[in-house]
Parts: structure tokens; C-alpha cells; sequence
């Protein structure tokens, strides 16, 4: 497809040159900054509808502000996508989220005017109020810092813990919300309802205003005096609308909400509130996905849609009936299967019940599923909460997010050995979304946590297996982690069976070396052996090496049987695992065969002691060694 030319979008290198620009042109700085985001995400997938949805408040920010020397700091990196292209980036937007191309989130490490990091949701308060006291502290009082955070990441529980500080630290912090009643599935919760409810008077909150800055001007307005005003004046409000603000409530300047589609009114609001002292929040409506009509009728789908023709919305989905179903759509269905047996499983979500197709039960049980919104660590203890009085949570979360959560699994769910499974989607490698979404860390992060058993399926029968043993009873909390993306099974439904906890399996005979796998990277194993044994696709390898696998299916307890049998019968071993090497598989097997006297030689494969930048899943399975041609090269090599 030939690039549109555009004719304002052209003259931007950065954000000096749409400084230049007169405010008059601004609409359709936005309008062309839309159709080539449009345009580029249409044969390059990423995520569209977030990045539509602030074209106006990207564009205004960048032009009142002196960016990168001002801050401006993005809550999840989902809505960046026109702040890229603005600031220096627009010639390599067509690599972004490819192997060796831009990053899919912003990053320090690749830009200058990308100040923070923003994979995970509901940083930028605490962030930001962190760049607003560095500020001061360096003699910088010039510097201006602004946070902009969705109605979504306003759920998360280090929003609040942000913006409690902000409201007790001297600071001239910037707040903007982003109200767009959207996370990826619809926002949740009092936050929504809140914001949906809230109703401040534009007219008064501009008179205000103005008569702060008559009395700032004459020196009428000192720090102290500034607070006891907002408070008389938050407490006179209340009165007179029977309404708490909840921001004024914490002594931070609220103003709006305003349209966050006029960027000529967001312009001449910026500069007003440009200069102001003291915290404050803009409350900005927006609609995600605006200016593009199928994105503007179904969000979520187009949050992150894939391929499609940008002229007439069609996606181009791949509707192979003989590719395997994703791990998710497995999960989903088998759930809900086991909900209608078993009448004490219920289903907790942080926002992803379409992600991690969750939304199967909620349509058919909606009293029994529970989205709790842009909040892991409180699903996690509202899971606990559940369990502790008799039902059993399904709790699924992604991994790289379940990080958010190690102290609430810990303290609300392992200490106390309840019954709730967290379900893991989105486990090891997950490609294009990067470092800050691979969920690299959760096998060696829980393995030292006592009660907890943690389990990673080969296929789609054995997550179905899993899943049916981890809701019988007494199971205590159950970890069942699996990947994102399709499985390997046409036919993926299977009578439910028990597995006995702590057992793996052996899948190949050998005598010469033993493969020990968790997951379904145990199915590159598989294929590498495969490989081996034909001469003549390899020929470096000997036909007469003889190769055992198993699937250890545990990590932890962590089946001894099979590491005794290893450790007797095997010299060489080689571990896989779709996850750090330090603290997961292959160190629990050489913990195992030292503490037993054992010594063999052994070869770990798995993510290195870095962080793993963004391709596709094979390609960086091919990086970092745990791809088919990596396991056969250490056989080789072993």
C-alpha cells in the first residue's frame, strides 16, 4: 500500500517543529497523525484504539510543553503510538514491535523524550511526582512534569498510593486523566461509576481559576493561604452539591471534565494551568479509538486487532479450522466446564476476561465471574478472601502482570495454604509486546514460596488435566502456568483425569543423555529429537546417540523418582524451560543431584540473565537458545 503524503505531519521531525505551527493547524496535525497511525498498524500489528484515543492530548502536550526538558510521563504505553511518531521516530514507526526495531512501550533507553517506562499500568503518578521532587531538589523549579493515566490504570492500587503522596509533598505536579470509561475490556468497578458520575461546574471551576491567578499576581496568594482557599472552597462545594470530589478531597486542584477531542481548547487550558503551583488534576473525556468508525464501535476488539484494510475496517484474521486453539480459548472452555460440575469454583480477572477468554464463563455465569479491574494484587487477596470461606477462585492473570502480586500470594493465599488456582496466561516468551510482558520471572519468583504447587502443561490436554486436579479437593493454592498463543492439538478436548501432584512423565527412552522439560517448550524437545534421529536432515548428529526426555510437568513438588532415575542412569543432562535459568528448572535439578550426591554435567537452556527484547516468538526462541535448532545444538555440544 502506497503511504498518504501528509502535508503537516511531513514538517514534524520533533516537537520544535510543531511548536512552529499556529494553533489553527493543530486539528489537522491530529487528523494526519491518526491516518498514519491507521495506516501503519494496518500491515504492522499493534495496539490502534488507545493511540487514537489521545491524538489530541499527545499533540497539545507536545506543543505547550517544553518536551523532552519538560516530562511528560505515559501511564501504559498502549496510548504512545502518536507521541512516537512526533518526536523523531516516524521514519522507523514501520519497525515498531519487530525484531531489532522500536519498542513497543516507551523507554529511556531509546529516546530521550520517553521518560519512564510504561508496560505495566498505574506508574505514572508515583513516577512523575518522583521527576516533579527531583526537580526541586536539583534547582530545577523551571521543569514542568506531567502524568497522564487512563480511567483504567486509575483502579490500580499504586494510582492511589500516588496520589496520596502527591497531595502531602510539595510539588506543582500535573495530573491528566484520560477518561474514556475503557481499559481493554470496558472499566470496572467505583472508579468507573465515580468518574461517570462525576459532574463539576466548567464555570466555576474557570472562575476560580482566574481569581487565583488576580490573587497570585498581587502576592495575595501564598503556599499556606493556597491550601486553606481549596479547602474552604472544596468544603463550600461540597455543601452546596452534596458531592465529594475525591481529588479535592486530598487537597489536588481538580479541573474539568473537558472534551480531550478539542485540541485547541486542551492548548488554551495547558497554558492556564501551565504555570500553576501546587498538585492538580485535568479531567478529560475521550473516546477510544476516536476518528476511526470500526474501532469507535468495538474497542476491544480493535485495542489490538491485528492485520486489516484501513479503507474498510476488514480484519485479515487467519480462519484455519486445522490450526490449534489457544491455550486461552482452552482455558476458558474447560473452565466453565468444570464451574457447571463443581458449584464452589468461581472466576476472578484484573481486566482481561476477553484476553484470557474468561469471558466464556462470565457469559453463562456472570454471578460466579468477578473483572475487578487494573488490579492484580487485589485479585489475588479477594481470591484469597473467597477461598477462605469455602469457594474455589480460578485467579488468571497474566504473568509478567502477576508480578504486581508476589506479596499478596504470599501473605494473602500461601501463608494461610488456601484453595485458589492462579491460572497464568501469557507464560515465558510472548513476542512482539517486549521485556515488559514476557513472563519470564514466575517459575524461579515462586519456587521458594512454601504450599504452593506449580505446574506448567505440555498440550492442551494436560491443562485440562491440570485444571480438573487443581479443583479437587484440598489441592491448597495451585499454579498452572501455560503460553500465549496456539497449542499443538486439532483435537484438544479429552475425558478430565487426575495427575497425581508432583509426578512428570517419561516421553522418550535413552540411555545416553536425559532432556528435562516444563511446558510446552517440551515440544521443541520432541521435535529435536526427532531431528537427531534422522541422519540425513542432520547429519552432524549421531544416530547412535541415544536420548531420554521427560516432561517434568511439576516444578515444584518436583517429582524425585524421575531425578533419581536421571541421576543414577545419566551423565549428561540438559534442562528447558521457557523461563529464567537462574532460580527455575535447571536449578532445582542441580540443587536435587547435589543434595543427593550426584554429579553429572548439566546444561541449562532458558532465558538468559537479561531482559529480552521484543520479535516474534521464534525468533527470539532462537535467540536465547530454547528453540529446536538450540536444543539440538546442546545435545551436540553437551
Amino acid at each position: 500500500m502506497e503511504k498518504t503524503e501528509f502535508t503537516l505531519l511531513n514538517k514534524i521531525q520533533s516537537p520544535k517543529d510543531l511548536r512552529q505551527l499556529s494553533v489553527d493547524e493543530l486539528p489537522k496535525v491530529c487528523k494526519e497523525l491518526r491516518e498514519d497511525i491507521i495506516e501503519e498498524v494496518a500491515v504492522n500489528p499493534g495496539h490502534l484504539a488507545s493511540s487514537l484515543g489521545v491524538a489530541e492530548i499527545t499533540v497539545a502536550l507536545h506543543y505547550v510543553y517544553n518536551t523532552p526538558e519538560d516530562r511528560i510521563v505515559w501511564d501504559v504505553g498502549h496510548q504512545a503510538y502518536g507521541h512516537k511518531i512526533l518526536t523523531g521516530r516516524r521514519d522507523q514507526f514501520c519497525t515498531n514491535r519487530k525484531l531489532g526495531g522500536i519498542k513497543p512501550f516507551p523507554s529511556p533507553t531509546e529516546s530521550e523524550y520517553d521518560t519512564f517506562a510504561c508496560g505495566h499500568a498505574s506508574n505514572s503518578i508515583s513516577a512523575a511526582l518522583g521527576m516533579a521532587v527531583a526537580a526541586q531538589l536539583e534547582g530545577k523549579p523551571e521543569r514542568h512534569v506531567v502524568a497522564v493515566i487512563g480511567d483504567g490504570a486509575m483502579s490500580g492500587g499504586l494510582a492511589f498510593e500516588g496520589l496520596n503522596n502527591v497531595s502531602s509533598s510539595p510539588n506543582d505536579l500535573l495530573i491528566i486523566l484520560n477518561d474514556n470509561n475503557m481499559s481493554i475490556d470496558r472499566s470496572v468497578g467505583g472508579m468507573k461509576q465515580y468518574l461517570l458520575n462525576l459532574s463539576t461546574n466548567e464555570t466555576y471551576n474557570a472562575l476560580r481559576f482566574k481569581a487565583s491567578r488576580w490573587l497570585h499576581s498581587k502576592g495575595m496568594l501564598s503556599e499556606d493561604r493556597r491550601k486553606g482557599i481549596i479547602r474552604l472552597t472544596n468544603a463550600v462545594k461540597s455543601a452546596i452539591s452534596h458531592q465529594q470530589n475525591i481529588f479535592e478531597g486530598m487537597n489536588i486542584r481538580y479541573f474539568g471534565p473537558f472534551d480531550g477531542h478539542n485540541v485547541k481548547e486542551l492548548v488554551r487550558i495547558l497554558r492556564q494551568m501551565k504555570d500553576m503551583k501546587g498538585p492538580k488534576l485535568l479531567h478529560l473525556h475521550t473516546q477510544k479509538g476516536h476518528g476511526y468508525a470500526p474501532a469507535e464501535k468495538d474497542v476491544t476488539t480493535w485495542h489490538a486487532p491485528g492485520k486489516f484494510n484501513p479503507d474498510t475496517g476488514e480484519r485479515l484474521v487467519d480462519n484455519d479450522p486445522n490450526k490449534p486453539q489457544k491455550y486461552q480459548d482452552v482455558f476458558g472452555h474447560t473452565l466453565l466446564e468444570l464451574a457447571q460440575q463443581n458449584p464452589k469454583i468461581v472466576g476472578v480477572t484484573p481486566a482481561m476476561p476477553s484476553g484470557c477468554s474468561m469471558n466464556i464463563m462470565m457469559k453463562e455465569m456472570p454471578e460466579r465471574t468477578f473483572d475487578v479491574g487494573i488490579a492484580e494484587g487485589h485479585a489475588v487477596t479477594f481470591s484469597g478472601g473467597m477461598a477462605k470461606d469455602g469457594l474455589l477462585p480460578f485467579c488468571n492473570i497474566y504473568s509478567a502482570f502477576a508480578q504486581r502480586a508476589f506479596d499478596n500470594i504470599i501473605h494473602d493465599v500461601a501463608l494461610l495454604n488456601l484453595n485458589v488456582v492462579f491460572c497464568f496466561d501469557r507464560a515465558g516468551l510472548v513476542g512482539e509486546d517486549g521485556a515488559t510482558h514476557h513472563g519470564a520471572f514466575d517459575l524461579a519468583a515462586l519456587r521458594p514460596i512454601p504450599n504452593l504447587t506449580i505446574s506448567s502443561p505440555m498440550d492442551e490436554h494436560e491443562l485440562r488435566r491440570l485444571m480438573y486436579t487443581a479443583q479437587l479437593p484440598d489441592k491448597g493454592p495451585f499454579v498452572i502456568r501455560y503460553p500465549r498463543g496456539g497449542g499443538v492439538l486439532h483435537d484438544w478436548r479429552c475425558p478430565f483425569e487426575e495427575i497425581k501432584v508432583g509426578t512428570g512423565r517419561r516421553l522418550h527412552d535413552g540411555d545416553d543423555i536425559a532432556v528435562l522439560s516444563i511446558g510446552p517448550i517440551g515440544n521443541n524437545v520432541t521435535e529435536a529429537i526427532k531431528l537427531i534421529s534422522s541422519e540425513s536432515s542432520h547429519p552432524r548428529a549421531s544416530r547412535n546417540t541415544s536420548i531420554a526426555h521427560y516432561d517434568m510437568r511439576f516444578l515444584k513438588p518436583i517429582d524425585e523418582a524421575i531425578l533419581e532415575e536421571v541421576g543414577r542412569k545419566f551423565k549428561r543432562i540438559i534442562t528447558v524451560e521457557n523461563g529464567v535459568k537462574r532460580g527455575g528448572l535447571g536449578s532445582a535439578v542441580l540443587e536435587w543431584m547435589n543434595d543427593h550426591g550426584y554429579q553429572p554435567k548439566v546444561v541449562r537452556l532458558g532465558l538468559p540473565d537479561q531482559f529480552v527484547e521484543h520479535g516474534t516468538v521464534n525468533e527470539l526462541q532462537h535467540i536465547v537458545g530454547i528453540d529446536t535448532e538450540g536444543i539440538v545444538k546442546a545435545i551436540e555440544e553437551i
